[in-house]
């Protein structure tokens, strides 16, 4: 007798799933050839279904189907890995879609349109759709689903995965990649082995073992292709909302190819294979807040990769020259960037690599952030020991470095330079170059804006003015030691105003100045 898809059953075929990718994961490996050819198809998608089932683990044992379904589809996107497993988690989150929402346990009609819901999501994820891929063995699936014609879901389950498995055996010729080397398409595969567990779940009838088809007969091994197409692949999760996705796919396909961008309600999963990784993290902050950046090496280096040196040593970036030189005063090793633009990320990387085994790094801004979290893990896989500050500001970066201690153990140096960066609160000075609505009002081009924390917190028309009010709002709840950085636009005398305004008003504050000689901002700011 087979079985209701409720939530127990939802887990059960997860697990299941999960298992069954696990035993076929090195025979699916070896299919893949598409879209490059590196091998890692069968484990991207053990490890998306295996992110899923634990989540499913974590609910409470009487959770019923509408919060299993939604736990499923939120820990597949969560821990969706390469081009095929982003895919899977869009087809979960299309079955969840139709059958989480349900009242009662679902029939074969309702499964059939999951299905059918699956599919199409899927093949809007991606931006230039392939024939002889996962999408088309989806499609065949959710279309013999449809045929079946039956209203049990064993039925309904047996038929969608025996249409998958025809469409499969298909692939190879559909796709001339795919028929050179003598295989099916490696997603399509692992696809099946998903369906066949939900199959067997419904009907209660498990196979021995999931099959993954073999090599056509006579087919040679495909011979190791020279490095072709973009050289990295990029992913990371982004907080962002619904109307920034169209922009941020937009420009990313005009970065690369494999362009794969699933989720919705504000959560998002981006793939994309491209050059230039750095140009794709900073389309994604252009878009809201990237975050578990992945950057891996898509045509593996000749000689191996770049072994780390020896030795502790902390990275610091920024744009100024004046800043670059209190940061190598102080001990640390400089790259530099242009002042609108991050660090390409392999100069990042590099320098990362280059300064030590051991490395604390110093970014000077959310970007810049963002794209060292994925230089470090570029660096980890040559072998070094490498942690990101997360300085969000300069002086966040200045506090960090103040306390750095080389004879520390490198983890506890690490928590005590977070912990200063974390202490300190930072501000800074801009003039407005268009009409803008703020937090405080409308601000016209050439006023002068204090911003704290990133937030616009006083308009005026006098940098000095400004100045004096972001001081006195920022020591309002306390502080102990004051960091002006003056910019290289800053009026004449404005470290000599500042000073003496906190004489005055605030005595106990000790205060140190330095000339940054950055472009854009006259003063930065940071409190302790």
């Amino acid at each position: 007798m087979g079985e209701v898809l409720d939530g127990a059953a939802v887990r059960r075929w997860c697990g299941v799933a999960a298992d069954a990718l696990a035993r076929a994961r090195t025979e699916i490996d070896a299919l893949n050839v598409f879209p490059v050819p590196d091998g890692d198809t069968g484990t991207n998608m053990h490890l998306t279904v295996r992110a899923a089932a634990d989540a499913l683990d974590a609910l409470p044992p009487g959770a019923g189907a509408p919060d299993a379904w939604r736990a499923l589809a939120r820990g597949a996107l969560l821990g969706a890995r390469g081009n095929s497993g982003v895919i899977l988690s869009q087809v979960l989150r299309g079955l969840a879609d139709v059958l989480g929402p349900l009242d009662a346990p679902p029939d074969g009609a309702a499964l059939a349109a999951a299905l059918g819901h699956a599919s199409a999501l899927a093949r809007g994820a991606v931006e230039h759709p392939v024939e002889g891929t996962i999408l088309s063995v989806l499609a065949a699936a959710a279309a013999a689903g449809a045929a079946a014609g039956a209203d049990d879901l064993a039925g309904v389950s047996r038929a969608a995965a025996g249409g998958a498995r025809r469409a499969l055996r298909a692939t190879t010729g559909q796709l001339d990649v795919l028929a050179r080397a003598g295989v099916v398409d490696a997603g399509a595969a692992g696809l099946c082995v998903v369906l066949d567990a939900l199959a067997a779940v419904l009907t209660d009838e498990y196979p021995e073992r999931y099959e993954v088809p073999a090599r056509a007969p006579g087919a040679p091994a495909p011979a190791p292709a020279a490095p072709s197409g973009p050289g990295y692949e990029v992913m990371y999760l982004l907080d962002a909302p619904d109307d920034a996705v169209h922009p941020l796919r937009e420009r990313l396909d005009a970065l690369g190819d494999s362009l794969v961008v699933v989720g919705g309600d504000g959560l998002w999963n981006v793939h994309v294979h491209v050059d230039d990784a750095g140009a794709a993290v900073e389309a994604g902050l252009g878009a809201g807040r990237p975050h578990r950046i992945r950057v891996t090496c898509l045509h593996a280096p000749t000689g191996g990769p770049h072994a780390p040196r020896t030795g502790r040593a902390v990275v610091a970036v920024t744009a100024a020259a004046g800043l670059a030189a209190l940061f190598e005063e102080s001990g640390a090793r400089v790259v530099r960037r242009p002042p609108d633009a991050v660090p390409p990320l392999a100069v990042l990387a590099e320098a990362i690599l280059a300064a030590g085994g051991e490395v604390a790094v110093l970014p000077d801004g959310p970007e810049v952030l963002a794209l060292a979290e994925a230089a470090a893990e570029r660096a980890r896989d040559a072998g070094a020991r490498i942690e990101v500050v997360p300085a969000k500001a300069s002086v966040q970066a200045l506090a960090a470095l103040a306390v750095h201690d080389p004879l520390r153990r490198f983890g506890e140096d690490v928590i005590e330079m977070t912990r200063a960066a974390g202490a300190t609160r930072f501000g800074h000075l801009e003039v407005a170059d268009r009409e803008a609505v703020t937090s405080v009002g409308l601000c016209r081009p050439g006023d002068v804006l204090g911003l704290i924390e990133g937030d616009v917190a006083t308009i005026g028309a006098d940098v000095e003015d400004v100045a004096r009010h972001v001081l006195d709002r920022m020591l309002s709840g306390g502080g102990e030691l004051v960091t002006l950085v003056v910019g290289r636009d800053a009026p004449p005398g404005l470290a000599a105003v500042l000073d003496g305004h906190l004489r005055r008003v605030h005595p106990d504050v000790e205060a140190g100045v330095y000339d940054g000689g950055q472009e854009k901002y006259p003063l930065l700011v940071g409190v302790e």
